[in-house]
C-alpha cells in the first residue's frame, strides 16, 4: 500500500513531542513516542510524517482523542483546544530522542 502525500502536509502533520514522565515511560518500556498532531491527521499520515522526519522505520500507530478541559476566569467560561495524540510505535532497534544536543 504505497501512498503519496503533499511533503508540505506531512511537515506541518507533527506539532510537537510529548514529553512527561507518562511519554517517556511509554517510551521505555513499550518503544512508543508521543506525539501532539494536528486534529485531521490520519494514521497513514502520521506514519508517513515520522519516518520523513526522524529517518526511522514505523510499526504501528495508535490515535487518541482528548476534549479540551472547560476554564472559567470570573463570570467568563471558555475552554481549551481539544488534543489528539499520536502514539507511534516504532521497529525494534528504533529510537528517536529528544534530549538537547542529540543531533550532534
Amino acid at each position: 500500500m504505497s501512498q503519496s502525500f503533499n511533503e508540505e502536509r506531512l511537515l506541518q502533520i507533527l506539532v510537537a513531542p510529548q514529553v512527561s514522565e507518562k511519554a517517556t515511560y511509554v517510551a521505555d518500556t513499550r518503544n512508543q513516542v508521543i506525539f501532539l498532531v494536528l486534529p485531521s491527521a490520519t494514521k497513514p499520515e502520521i506514519k508517513a510524517a515520522v519516518e520523513l522526519l526522524f529517518k526511522v522505520s514505523v510499526k504501528s500507530v495508535q490515535v487518541s482523542n482528548a476534549k479540551g478541559k472547560v476554564k472559567r476566569v470570573g463570570r467568563t467560561i471558555g475552554h481549551r483546544s481539544d488534543l489528539r495524540k499520536a502514539f507511534v510505535c516504532l521497529q525494534s532497534g528504533q529510537e528517536i530522542s529528544f534530549t538537547e544536543g542529540s543531533g550532534t
